[in-house]
């Protein structure tokens, strides 16, 4: 995968609209199959689309993981995002959460759950890459450090994710 993105997108910034309809397909799966459901989803999300991204973690290790996401919010609409590159990790620094901004913006009821996506489409797309995603913050500004899954971290603990308003 040459482009760190695996999308065939040629705008070269995403349309943030797409924020208001992942929120709405989010509240829709909680409400009809509830939060086990929801996180199914996003499992899936990140094992299936994700593959070529997972590919590429595990072809190029921390640094695929770094470019990836450099790419990806330099394509997201109002995106403040650090990437860091670390001997042992790459940590987002999420300033300003693009999603979390738009919805806001304009007066969207946010699914209270919202940030926990994060976690749950980077834990399936880092695990068969060898590594693995702790998320603290949420509701507009977070952390995200990846590290290799020997890193003998605890779970995620779902409390150091904020629920969004």
């Amino acid at each position: 995968m040459n482009d760190p993105l695996p999308y065939k997108d040629t705008k070269p910034v995403g349309a943030a609209d797409f924020y208001f309809a992942i929120n709405a397909t989010f509240r829709f799966i909680q409400n009809k199959f509830g939060m086990e459901g929801l996180q199914r989803y996003w499992t899936d999300l990140g094992t299936q689309y994700f593959a070529p991204v997972s590919q590429s973690w595990k072809d190029k290790g921390l640094d695929g993981i770094a470019t990836y996401w450099k790419a990806f919010f330099a394509a997201e609409p109002k995106a403040e995002v650090d990437v860091i590159t670390k001997q042992d990790s790459v940590v987002l620094e999420i300033k300003t959460c693009p999603a979390i901004k738009h919805l806001r913006e304009n007066q969207r009821e946010i699914v209270g759950c919202f940030c926990q996506h994060c976690y749950f489409v980077s834990e399936a797309a880092a695990s068969p890459a060898g590594f693995t995603v702790r998320i603290e913050g949420g509701n507009g500004s977070c952390r995200q450090t990846f590290l290799r899954q020997t890193a003998n971290v605890p779970p995620q603990d779902f409390s150091l994710i904020k629920e969004a308003r």
